[in-house]
């Protein structure tokens, strides 16, 4: 009777394991919106340290803008440049809300399509779309590249 009771009992136990492990394992998916997110939490922040975590040491984030006389221009900064930049706002000043629209994993790389409002100190400041590529390094998703676009108009 007792060594019934404990083949049920490890089966169970067994049971338990496989089915929490499962429920709480995380997908691709999952790790990639997780770092995305994370980047924004530390935006929100001001946590320039934090937002560091979420790129590559090589990582580039570009913005599509117009020069004065009207021309499209592309201006480029790295993850060290945005942080600074980040560490002069205070906490809570920069918000910005995405939708995730589309997002396509082979292997070690991801693209990620996010349409975004910014918001600056509760004021409505611009919109666009953000193109993340991220990439799988050591078991970790990081940002590569940004490229975004800013407009004021048409943002619904």
């Amino acid at each position: 009777m007792q060594n019934k009771f404990t083949k049920y009992f490890l089966l169970f136990f067994l049971l338990i394991t496989v089915t929490g492990t499962a429920a709480f394992a995380q997908t691709a998916e999952d790790s990639i919106k997780t770092v995305i997110n994370t980047m924004f939490t530390a935006m929100k922040k001001s946590d320039s340290t934090l937002l560091k975590t979420c790129f590559t040491e090589t990582a580039v984030l570009q913005t599509f803008g117009r020069s004065k006389e009207g021309k499209t221009i592309i201006t480029t900064e790295t993850p060290g440049d945005f942080a600074k930049v980040l560490a002069s706002i205070p906490a809570g000043a920069a918000d910005e809300q995405i939708v995730y629209k589309d997002l396509k994993i082979d292997g070690p790389m991801a693209a990620v399509w996010t349409p975004y409002k910014f918001y600056f100190n509760s004021k409505f400041s611009h919109c666009g779309v953000n193109s993340f590529q991220l990439t799988r390094l050591n078991g970790e998703w990081k940002i590569q590249y940004i490229l975004d676009t800013r407009r004021k108009t048409n943002c619904e």
